[in-house]
């Protein structure tokens, strides 16, 4: 009886210390939600939000002459989802279309910290949608700014490279000629690098073509150098912009 009793308070005691032991360790496991809320915003504002980098920057940085910035929308169209990107990529051999979204995703293919800062800084902004519609739009402004406008069409591209001062503040912009129809919204790639033929190295045969620097997103070495209608920088500024971007902001705007 007594060696019975004895097994059974045996038992109960390690149920209770394995009871114990994982409502302790559920307790640490739980995270502090009161240093996640307090931490939070300023987490979001560092990865969302990085215009807010130049707030003390802004009499600075902002633009004094009428200048404005080409959002890449048709660019941001080819990177979607089995669109115009994939076909290049090797992922899709039919896929020469894409919907022109009405929306601006801000994303890295489409400059989207180079657009958010900038604008942020007072500069105007208009899209590929705009210039392709009216290419004289580009007449009444000193200065145009390029972002990742990898994907333009011929009458884009024709204002652009005619205005007398052009900022390319990405490399492998004006690379792929596209086709719009407004009737369904979309655009339909004509030709680009590589293709319809795949000597191809630049959808316009552009001399000033300077993809060679897309690669380059460290910018350790960033410099504009001159061409025949502006200026163009040899890296890809994206992940530089939003911390260290303050000399090519201040730049651009001297330019």
């Amino acid at each position: 009886m007594n060696s019975h009793f004895n097994a059974i308070m045996i038992s109960m005691t390690l149920t209770m210390l394995i009871v114990l032991a994982y409502t302790v360790s559920e307790a640490n496991s739980i995270p502090n939600t009161n240093l996640k809320q307090e931490n939070s915003f300023s987490q979001y504002a560092e990865n969302k939000m990085p215009e807010l980098d130049y707030y003390d920057d802004y009499q600075d940085l902002r633009p004094t002459t009428k200048d404005v910035v080409v959002y890449p929308i048709f660019t941001q169209s080819a990177y979607q989802w089995r669109a115009i990107h994939d076909f290049y990529a090797g992922y899709c051999d039919s896929c020469l279309n894409a919907t022109i979204p009405n929306y601006y995703e801000k994303t890295s293919v489409s400059s989207g910290n180079g657009y958010r800062i900038l604008e942020f800084l007072g500069y105007e902004v208009i899209d590929d949608i705009d210039i392709d519609k009216n290419p004289n739009i580009l007449a009444q402004y000193d200065k145009v700014i390029l972002l990742h406008n990898e994907f333009v069409t011929k009458a884009e591209f024709e204002a652009i490279t005619q205005h007398p001062k052009v900022i390319y503040l990405y490399p492998h912009a004006l690379s792929s000629e596209v086709q719009t129809d407004f009737s369904n919204n979309s655009i339909t790639l004509i030709r680009g690098p590589s293709f319809p033929d795949e000597n191809i190295v630049n959808g316009f045969d552009w001399e000033f073509d300077n993809s060679e620097y897309f690669d380059d997103w460290s910018c350790l070495d960033w410099r504009f150098y001159e061409i025949s209608n502006g200026y163009m920088l040899n890296c890809y500024p994206e992940t530089e912009l939003p911390h260290y971007g303050y000399g090519i902001l201040k730049t651009i705007k001297s330019l």
